[in-house]
Formats: C-alpha cells, structure tokens, sequence
C-alpha cells in the first residue's frame, strides 16, 4: 500500500457517510487511469494516475488524482469544489513525496480572504486546529508569495523528512480539517444575493484560472503523459469549472 492510499480511503469512505446525497462525478473519459513506464534498466517504474470524482447538493466537485510512482514518487492531490450558490471556501490537500523527502500544504482556502467577516466564519473555527499540530508540523518555509493571497491564516505547509509523521500527524490534521470542513458544509445556507453570487463566481474563476496556469503537477505530467494529455487533464477535469459555467 502507498503512503497515501489510506488517506484516500479514509476521505472517500468519511464523506459517505457524512454526505448521504453523495453521487458519482463524470471524470472524462482516459482519465480515470494512466499509466507510463519511466527510466531505464534497473531503474524502470511504473507511474500510474488515477483520479476520482464525486459531488453532492452544495459542494460541485470532490476530486482526487493520486499518482504511485514507487517509493521516491507518491502524490494525492484532494480537493473540494463548492458549488457557486454558497460562500463555502475550498478543501485542498497537497501531499507529495519526492527522494527529498515530503511535502505537505492543508487548507480551507478562503473565497474571500480579506474579509473579517469571513475569516470569522470560516478561519477562526479551525486556528484551534492549527495550532495543534504546529509543534509537530512546523512551517515549511518558502511559499510563493503569489500563491500566499490564495490560503487562510490556518494553512498547514510543512516539510516532514520521516514517513511517520506522514503516517501520524499528517493523517490526523487532514482528518481533521476534513471533519471540520463537513461541518462547515452542514451548516451552509445558499447565498440568494446577486452580487453576493457574482462575488463568488469570480473568486472561484480567479483561484481556478491560477492554479491550471500555474499547476505544479504540469512538467511532472508532461514528462509521463505528454502535454496534450496534460493540459486536457488540468483543463478539463482538475480544474474543470468553465467548462461547466
């Protein structure tokens, strides 16, 4: 088992049971599965991709993509999409292993970070949170600073080297930002007001167009799939939103 597949498991098998309406969602077709084989000789590996999709009444679009490279190579980018009605922000996990050892970024990331009302919301609920698991997980250091205008005070960066941190803390804090982040789900209301809507169509577009311009998966992707694959991967099921608006 890869170090991330409980992670997987334990996040598809949670939001069954938290989200009754759950339904399957359209992954297109060719990606569900692919696979390469890289390197040579002695150092041939297998990469497979596989992504899973689902959605329920308030949130849009749930989706995975984890890639088993073997022990140098494990990622599972999970992340949670709420539909345009509600003021809900996103769900994201990025969690990477590479032969320098791991990368880890949790979040709720805020549709809008400026606002205090907001934070109040959406942020302060999970400070508590973060500040737990800020002695075993401390800050990962440089963050692109572009990037920085997308995530919460409550964003958990971090460079684990050992995989049971991974194994331990890692798996609690994103179980726990994911019970959170149902609870949050639970208790949202569909926004009515106009502007209010407009508001949130252009933040969600705003996030959406940066990470496919600046995915850090793409030359990963490339160099196993090709860039036609790729950009059709990013475009039209990672982040998938105008193409569905």
């Amino acid at each position: 088992m890869t170090l991330y597949q409980p992670f997987l498991d334990y996040a598809i098998a949670y939001l069954q049971e938290r989200l009754p309406d759950l339904q399957p969602y359209p992954i297109p077709e060719g990606f569900e599965s692919k696979s390469a084989i890289v390197g040579k000789g002695n150092h041939q590996n297998e990469v497979l991709t596989t992504s899973y999709g689902y959605q329920s009444a308030k949130l849009r679009q749930i989706r995975a993509a984890h890639v088993q490279g073997g022990s140098s190579l494990q990622v599972l980018n999970f992340v949670i999409f709420p539909r345009l009605n509600y003021d809900l922000p996103f769900f994201g996990a990025d969690l990477v292993t590479l032969p320098g050892g791991h990368l880890i970024a949790l979040d709720m990331q805020p549709l809008f970070r400026d606002s205090p009302e907001y934070q109040a919301k959406y942020t302060q609920p999970i400070l508590p949170i973060f500040d737990s698991y800020q002695p075993h997980l401390p800050w990962g250091g440089d963050f692109p600073e572009e990037a920085s205008q997308f995530f919460s005070p409550a964003f958990l960066w971090t460079r684990p080297q050992q995989n049971d941190v991974v194994e331990t803390h890692v798996f609690n804090a994103f179980k726990d930002y994911l019970r959170e982040y149902c609870d949050f789900s639970d208790r949202a209301v569909p926004v009515t007001d106009p502007e209010q809507l407009q508001a949130i169509k252009a933040s969600q577009l705003r996030y959406l167009r940066y990470r496919a311009e600046k995915d850090p998966a793409r030359g990963m992707f490339n160099r196993f799939y090709g860039s036609e694959w790729t950009e059709e991967y990013i475009h039209g099921f990672l982040f998938d939103l105008e193409r569905h608006i």
